[in-house]
């Protein structure tokens, strides 16, 4: 792979980590390893808007 692929590809990585986007693949990930059926996505992002909802860690307000 060449240097410029490697850099777009962990740039790729990277943003997709930041924006939580990875936060589904990895959730189906975690479902196929352990042999569960994985909610919808739909299902999933509604989830994890409660979770930041009424668990606000680190939030200003």
């Amino acid at each position: 792979m060449s240097l410029l692929a490697e850099r777009v590809s962990g740039a790729w990585r990277l943003l997709r980590q930041a924006t939580g986007e990875a936060k589904w693949d990895e959730y189906v990930a975690r479902c196929e390893r352990d042999c569960v059926e994985p909610m919808s996505r739909r299902a999933f992002e509604r989830h994890r808007a409660d979770e930041k909802e009424h668990n606000p860690q680190a939030r200003c307000c």
